[in-house]
């Protein structure tokens, strides 16, 4: 595989990354029976922004083993 190859395999995965990302936000605001916005912004829920974290991290690791 020439060098622009593996530019354009790490542009795709980590487009798909992104929408991973993205849709994993998603899911867990419309899983959590409560607003995600207004705990982490006005009342200051820092377990829920670990959690969330947790999840990005979680992802990204994934990602990167897949890029790999």
């Amino acid at each position: 595989m020439s060098d622009m190859d593996h530019v354009v395999s790490s542009l795709v995965y980590s487009g798909i990354g992104m929408v991973m990302f993205i849709i994993a936000f998603f899911i867990i605001v419309k899983i959590a029976p409560f607003s995600v916005q207004k705990e982490i912004e006005e009342d200051q829920n820092t377990s829920l922004g670990i959690i969330i974290g947790s999840v990005v991290i979680g992802l990204s690791i994934i990602i990167a083993a897949a890029i790999v």
